[in-house]
């Protein structure tokens, strides 16, 4: 199982901004190449149940997640709940920064393949990362990596 953490600035947004930003999954397509789709198919108070589609590499990723906010706190947490990795959860948090708002990605999966993971895990990562970089760029705008335990993909930090 591999674990990514990713801090990110957004310049000149409110952490609040961000937050209703981020958690509004169903623009995500419009804003966002990497990813492909996104259906909120169950909506109670502070939880949705929703369906992805991304891009990965050369392919989709797909899967089903359950999703919690907290407002106050401005976090979202996701737990997939199907699809294709065998565990998939995290969490967005946004915090308020000097001149604009930080956002601190997590995420742990585990591709479901022991005899593979220590080939495949470290791509997913990398794509993940990749991913979750062109997402908050193409929903907020200018934003830059600030600290990631894994190295970033080339272009994405530019």
């Amino acid at each position: 199982m591999r674990t990514v953490l990713l801090r990110l600035h957004v310049p000149d947004k409110p952490a609040s901004d961000v937050y209703a930003t981020l958690a509004d999954f169903e623009r995500y397509p419009q804003l966002s190449d990497a990813v492909r789709s996104v259906a909120v198919t169950e909506v109670s108070a502070n939880r949705t149940v929703s369906a992805w589609e991304v891009t990965f590499r050369a392919g989709l990723l797909r899967w089903t997640e359950e999703d919690t906010f907290d407002p106050g706190a401005l976090s979202i947490g996701f737990r997939q709940l199907e699809g294709d990795t065998a565990v998939f959860d995290g969490s967005w948090q946004c915090l308020d920064a000097e001149a604009g708002s930080e956002i601190m990605f997590s995420a742990r999966l585990d591709m479901g393949i022991p005899s593979l993971a220590d080939a495949l895990e470290p791509i997913a990562v990398r794509t993940l990362i990749d991913n979750i970089v062109s997402i908050v760029r193409g929903l907020l705008g200018n934003a830059s990596v600030i600290a990631s335990d894994v190295a970033v993909p080339a272009g994405s930090v530019s």
